[in-house]
């Protein structure tokens, strides 16, 4: 009896380190990353997109009238789609008023789903209309950002009206971005 006893501690005294050990991994996972940006948590690796594009705009796509960063300003750029844009120096090629779309997808080339990508415009979609998509609604890309992602079925994760820019810019990598689609009016910041 006083065997079973004494094993029976020694099996709950493991259980409960293992547990804690367990515990502190989770933890530790927490805290790195708790210093990435939100954005960064549900992005999928962007290692496949194009920075770079042909410069084309998508047919129906209308330019912006007064935009806050005109053809030609420079901004700095306050969002990291990929790595090395974020505080990059911009050089504004166009704005556009349109509406953006997050949007998940699976590539047609296979593999994970892409979650949260940003952005996809209402011109770069198979399937618009004049009216707003919103959350939830069922797609087709055209748009060309990343491998695998025209032709691909989407699901809108979020729709806002604003002004989107092309831009230039050199990473904080140092490589040399030409006409990068799209940023966002708040993704930009002036340069003081």
């Amino acid at each position: 009896m006083f065997n079973k006893k004494i094993f029976g501690i020694i099996s709950l005294a493991a259980v409960i380190s293992l547990s804690a050990c367990a515990n502190d991994n989770n933890e530790d996972e927490v805290h790195e990353n708790s210093g990435k940006n939100l954005e960064e948590s549900y992005d999928t690796d962007h290692s496949s997109m194009n920075h770079s594009s042909d410069g084309e705009i998508p047919t129906g796509l209308k330019e912006s009238t007064n935009p806050t960063y005109p053809a030609d300003s420079k901004a700095i750029i306050q969002t990291n789609h990929m790595e090395g844009m974020n505080g990059a120096e911009a050089t504004i090629v166009g704005a556009f008023d349109t509406t953006v779309y997050s949007v998940t997808y699976t590539p047609t080339i296979g593999g994970e789903p892409v979650t949260k990508h940003k952005w996809v415009i209402h011109e770069e979609l198979e399937e618009a209309e004049q009216e707003t998509l919103k959350s939830g609604d069922q797609v087709t890309l055209k748009a060309n950002h990343m491998e695998g992602m025209q032709g691909a079925n989407a699901t809108i994760d979020s729709a806002t009206e604003t002004t989107v820019y092309m831009v230039d810019y050199i990473s904080t990598s140092g490589e040399e971005v030409k006409n990068h689609k799209w940023v966002t009016e708040s993704e930009l910041s002036a340069i003081e």
